[in-house]
């Protein structure tokens, strides 16, 4: 993939609300594995090689098992997720899609709080900026370091 511009030297202002967003999300209640498990499904979803390549890098850091990475695009089917995340998966994946019904209003709502689903929300619209910037501007694969970006 050729290189087009370099976005973290030439956006740092347009960077500076997510970099804030994604503070703000470290203080949430939601906890750090479960928002960088959204962060991982999205870009997933978003197909951005970037992020799988960071977030991956980060959960592993933090002791995620490889095979709850490797089931996450069937995290349906698999086992060994929890209501709470498969709850977060439902959200992330409706709100990502721009199509959240009542249904999965509901399934988020028995397992988060008003204001968890709220950063629920936040996590998917930080990681979709995210997944457009790095898709737009790639910047490399396997550049990212873990703890790079705080």
């Amino acid at each position: 993939m050729e290189t087009r511009l370099n976005f973290f030297e030439k956006g740092q202002n347009a960077a500076k609300p997510l970099f804030n967003l994604n503070g703000y999300i470290k203080k949430s209640t939601l906890g750090r594995q479960l928002v960088e498990l959204i962060d991982f499904r999205v870009s997933q979803i978003n197909g951005c090689a970037y992020c799988l390549d960071m977030h991956s890098k980060e959960l592993r850091a933090m002791g995620e098992t490889e095979q709850r990475l490797y089931g996450m695009s069937a995290w349906r089917e698999a086992p060994y997720y929890t209501d709470r995340e498969r709850a977060a998966f439902t959200w992330a994946e409706a709100v990502n899609a721009l199509h959240v019904t009542d249904e999965v209003y509901s399934v988020v709502a028995s397992q988060f709080t008003e204001e968890e689903i709220v950063d629920l929300t936040m996590v998917v619209s930080a990681i979709r900026s995210w997944n457009s910037i790095n898709i737009a501007f790639p910047a490399g694969i396997g550049t990212y370091r873990v703890g790079q970006f705080g």
